[in-house]
């Protein structure tokens, strides 16, 4: 049983704003894949299931807001005993243009709070991510910044990263993370 983890903000205010990027990225995959979301209560989440190759994937988008989504990670992973080398968080990074992912097997939190959250809640660095592009960041405070709507044509840049974020999420459920980075970053 693999947990594809996306960040972000829920309401409709939020949809498509920056932050909501690790949203999106969910969103396209359950899209794929005919997944309807349910919200659970209990493990702070919505959350769909589907099965790829024969495996059980479990997609949430965590319903605690941003800055405390360690929450339903933890919650979920211990609901359904997932190991943490069977998660994936996906969130947005400040640091890379708009359309461009990157993939990583661990990390410091590098200021994001859901990230950080998350380290925090699971007790681990060593956890894997995926980080989808919403920069660059103009000359306003990052928190102003993230919570802005995507931009027409950031959209459409955009576009082309869910599909390769989707694709190489799966990609990297069959071929371990080194080849994932070789192939997707």
């Amino acid at each position: 049983m693999k947990l594809v983890a996306g960040l972000g903000n829920i309401g409709d205010k939020y949809c498509f704003t920056r932050h909501n990027a690790g949203f999106m990225v969910v969103d396209k995959m359950a899209m794929n894949h005919d997944v309807a979301f349910k919200e659970d209560k209990k493990l702070k989440c919505f959350i769909g299931k589907f099965k790829h190759n024969g495996e059980d994937i479990i997609l949430i988008k965590p319903t605690t807001f941003m800055n405390l989504s360690g929450d339903s990670v933890q919650l979920v992973m211990n609901y359904y005993k997932i190991d943490i080398s069977d998660v994936i968080i996906v969130y947005d990074d400040l640091s890379l243009e708009v359309g461009k992912i990157r993939f990583r097997p661990s990390g410091s939190d590098g200021g994001h709070n859901g990230i950080k959250s998350v380290i925090k809640s699971v007790s681990n660095q060593n956890i894997a991510r995926l980080k989808v592009g919403i920069g660059p960041q103009p000359p306003i405070p990052s928190e102003a910044f993230v919570l802005q709507n995507f931009t027409k044509d950031q959209l459409e840049a955009l576009k082309p990263a869910l599909k390769n974020s989707v694709e190489g999420i799966e990609y990297y459920f069959e071929n371990g993370m080194q080849k994932t980075q070789n192939f997707y970053n």
